[in-house]
């Protein structure tokens, strides 16, 4: 599968990894704004990267990863596979997307960890099952570090749900939701759509550092860009074009991903991208402008407006203060005095009562003081959004519903509303922004630190 490629003025450069419909990093135009890019700031120490043990790498992400070279030489080296075995991979990849293209399955909402063990037992057909689990790991640590870069001293060790005391951005993948916090305030919320199943969000500490209007975008050769009319793989679409999928702005956040519009409303809070983090156009314009006045960047209403309206120029906005870009994977939150259980969209298996000892004790919360009726219904709540429920026959004692209220919305959410997480946990989301044209406004602001 062809890669795609960012162009400068005159230049085809760089193999684009794996948000296929777009992830370029190299811009397209000079900077408007000349001040260096800070290096990108440590994590405080309320600050965490959940990242998944459990491996990300499907085989359309590894037939992305295997075109950079540094990630092959670094296979090569260390497992010490042969050309030929580099070459099998790649077959095995390609075939996966050319498999995914005839059955025109690539955009369904399948299963994460099926498409994870056809990766891992077509990888230990060529290289053995060790040196599979090997490749894997090393793969899904090159995915999940901002580009050239390790994030190893990055990771603060603060526990699950933890509130930035910094400017970043945080972004939970199973909530579909994307925070921006500024000196440790809550200052915007936004709905957002994730990667496909096949093509899941990779999860770490990344960090932004430009923002560029009217991107242009050259498709893959990728399955869903065959379904596309008027649109080749490797043609350069220009910036503004109907055919452009990123819309008006795109914001690189180290490969594979960007956060970027140009997604319909309906596909706000789903599965919508591949690899990247979707926004409509109204949310992605707001959040650009919040984003450039976080990280000090001067760059004005007027200004924003005048690029936008030239939607056939591409400008390039490079941020005065780097801004960190969590990606995490937290299923179970403690929110505003609610426990929220998120579906585990990514089959990662962290609907557990383990994991769930563990948020809550992060919270100074202990589950054992739980009532008899609390612990079956948070139970029942976390079997309802595991990976693979059981079936469970409500007994005498949970129907007491003893201070305990339970609700599950349709997009793979239970709620439960227990007296001793009252007053912790993360902040409610602020002035969210749901994709629809309206803002939701949190019901407490004081938690909003």
């Amino acid at each position: 599968m062809k890669r795609t490629l960012e162009l400068t003025t005159a230049v085809l450069v760089a193999a684009m990894m794996v948000c296929l419909p777009g992830c370029q990093q190299v811009p397209t135009d000079k900077p408007v704004t000349q001040k260096e890019v800070s290096p990108a700031a440590q994590p405080s120490p309320s600050s965490t990267v959940t990242v998944s043990k459990v491996s990300q790498i499907t085989l359309p992400v590894l037939d992305a990863l295997l075109q950079q070279p540094s990630l092959v030489t670094e296979l090569k080296s260390k497992l010490q596979l042969s050309d030929d075995q580099m070459e099998s991979l790649r077959r095995v990849a390609f075939a996966e997307v050319k498999r995914l293209r005839e059955a025109n399955a690539e955009q369904n909402e399948g299963d994460t960890d099926d498409a994870r063990t056809r990766a891992l037992d077509r990888i230990s057909e060529i290289v053995g099952d060790e040196k599979a689990k090997q490749l894997a790991s090393i793969a899904d640590e090159f995915w999940a570090k901002t580009e050239g870069e390790s994030t190893d001293n990055k990771i603060a060790a603060a526990g699950p749900n933890a509130v930035p005391v910094d400017t970043r951005v945080v972004v939970n993948i199973p909530a579909f939701r994307m925070d921006l916090f500024q000196d440790g305030k809550l200052i915007k919320s936004y709905k957002i759509g994730i990667g496909y199943p096949e093509f899941p969000l990779p999860q770490g500490l990344r960090k932004a550092q430009s923002i560029i209007f009217n991107p242009t975008w050259t498709p893959p050769d990728s399955p869903w860009v065959a379904t596309m009319k008027d649109v080749s793989p490797g043609e350069l679409v220009e910036a503004g074009s109907k055919l452009n999928p990123l819309g008006p702005i795109k914001i690189p956040i180290g490969a594979p991903s960007l956060i970027h519009g140009g997604k319909p409303a309906s596909k706000i809070g789903r599965f919508a991208s591949h690899g990247c983090v979707g926004l409509t156009n109204a949310q992605v314009k707001d959040f650009a402008k919040l984003l450039a006045q976080a990280s000090s960047t001067e760059v004005s209403d007027q200004a924003i407006a005048s690029f936008l309206q030239d939607k056939t120029r591409t400008r390039v906005v490079k941020l005065h203060q780097a801004v960190p870009v969590e990606l995490r994977y937290e299923t179970i939150v403690v929110e505003d005095g609610k426990l929220h259980i998120f579906k585990d969209v990514y089959s990662q298996n962290t609907n557990t009562e383990e994991n769930l000892r563990k948020v809550l004790e992060a919270q100074g919360v202990s589950f054992e003081n739980f009532s008899v009726a609390e612990k079956e219904k948070v139970l029942a709540a976390l079997n309802a959004m595991s990976v693979h429920p059981k079936k469970v026959v409500e007994t005498k004692t949970s129907a007491k519903n003893v201070e305990t209220k339970s609700t599950k919305n349709a997009k793979g959410e239970n709620v439960v509303e227990i007296g001793s997480v009252t007053l912790k946990g993360y902040p409610a989301p602020v002035n969210l922004d749901t994709g629809s044209g309206t803002s939701v406004v949190a019901a407490r602001t004081d938690k909003n630190r």
